[in-house]
């Protein structure tokens, strides 16, 4: 399964959950569990809450990077539960996709209205 048919999925299944827990108001680790658990009955391999360790200079760090989910091994989903949306979580999840060295993330924001329009595509070239 390609990048952009994960996606399409994830993007199906977010509004499921969505829907299903009445819209935005709750924190974000509840709306990254169901999505988790969606997913998962969906058939896609996910890992929550997944640590990578960040190396630099030759040095693993300390303190590993923190996926909120890491889904088919493919596709980076950042969950967010705001009314404020900010294009920095966009460069965070731009930054995590470079050093991890993936193509597609997705920055999902529960706190919309309506969830499609919380949804924001990164590509690293």
């Amino acid at each position: 399964m390609i990048e952009n048919q994960i996606s399409a999925g994830i993007v199906d299944a977010a509004i499921v959950v969505h829907r299903t827990l009445g819209g935005p108001g709750l924190l974000e680790s509840v709306y990254e569990e169901a999505l988790a658990y969606e997913l998962a009955e969906r058939g896609f391999d996910v890992q929550r809450q997944k640590l990578i360790p960040i190396s630099y200079k030759g040095h693993e760090l300390g303190t590993p990077l923190r996926l909120d989910l890491l889904v088919n091994r493919t596709v980076v989903v950042e969950c967010k539960a705001t009314t404020h949306y900010n294009t920095i979580y966009e460069a965070q999840v731009l930054t995590y996709l470079r050093l991890i060295n993936l193509r597609l993330g997705l920055v999902i924001n529960f706190g919309e209205r309506l969830v499609k329009t919380g949804i924001h595509r990164v590509i690293n070239n």
